[in-house]
């Protein structure tokens, strides 16, 4: 999943806009105003933490909408490792330019950051093995698809990118549409070109999604004993996906049991923003 540069444009101006109220750059910042117009800067960006790089584009975007004058260099790339008091960036120009685009483009940087470094921090765990850590949609509204691209920057796999492009069929469904071989038999009729993923609760489900012919299989609150029990059972005729409260130390345990995915909603739920900080 890679942002478009019309989304990036869309989703810069509106983060602009929160703080310039709608205005110009010019006139909307009163506190840059302070500062004798013609005045000039060199200004870099640090990472104060370890963590995985991600927003180039965006603090691209931000300072090109803002003053499309002002220079930047990077000395990194998405997807690349950080070290505590690396600098990540320069921007050279007016300075005020550079203050007003300052807050919205480290934003960017810290959120999508964050993310990546929490995928690359699971999918570090299952480094060797064939089970591979996905997201979830629990993501901040509005930022989806720049947060499943910074999973992808950080060594995560994306899972579906909404209620459109798969199968996502879990206990109300099934309740609604008066069984797992029902929901599944009209999935296919629905959309027969989309992936169909399951939801179940026992061993039991386990059988009516496997006869039914689903292509995922999701493993809701399975003990470490039944998460094996399915994955001898299912012996390859579907994909076993397990989810909930994932920790590293179960994380390890999955990846040895050979389930093929393990979603987690905390890559981009229970992110904490990477510090960051301009100098000038």
């Amino acid at each position: 999943m890679t942002p478009t540069p019309e989304l990036i444009t869309r989703l810069v101006a509106q983060a602009l806009a929160e703080d310039l109220d709608g205005q110009s750059a010019l006139d909307g910042d009163i506190t840059a105003q302070l500062i004798p117009a013609e005045q000039q800067a060199d200004a870099k960006v640090i990472t104060r933490e370890a963590g995985v790089f991600c927003g180039k584009d965006l603090v691209i975007e931000v300072f090109q909408q803002v003053d499309p004058s002002v220079e930047l260099t990077f000395y990194i790339a998405d997807g690349e490792l950080m070290k505590p008091e690396q600098q990540l960036f320069s921007a050279k120009g007016n300075a005020r330019a550079i203050l007003t685009a300052e807050r919205t483009a480290l934003n960017f940087v810290q959120t999508l950051s964050a993310t990546a470094t929490a995928a690359h921090n699971y999918a570090q765990v299952l480094a060797g093995s064939n089970t591979e850590i996905l997201d979830t949609r629990k993501t901040i509204p509005g930022l989806r698809a720049l947060q499943k691209y910074a999973v992808k920057c950080g060594g995560g796999r994306n899972h579906r990118i909404g209620l459109f492009d798969a199968f996502l069929i879990k206990e109300n469904h099934i309740s609604a549409c008066g069984g797992i071989k029902a929901a599944i038999a009209q999935a296919r009729k629905n959309h027969p070109d989309k992936a169909v993923e399951v939801e179940v609760e026992n061993l039991s489900e386990l059988e009516e999604a496997l006869a039914a012919g689903s292509d995922i299989i999701m493993l809701d609150n399975f003990s470490l004993d039944d998460v094996r029990t399915a994955v001898e059972r299912t012996a390859g005729r579907a994909k076993l996906e397990v989810s909930g409260n994932i920790t590293f130390e179960i994380l390890q345990q999955y990846a040895n049991i050979g389930v093929d995915f393990v979603s987690s909603g905390a890559l981009t739920k229970h992110i904490k923003a990477i510090d960051l900080s301009m100098r000038f």
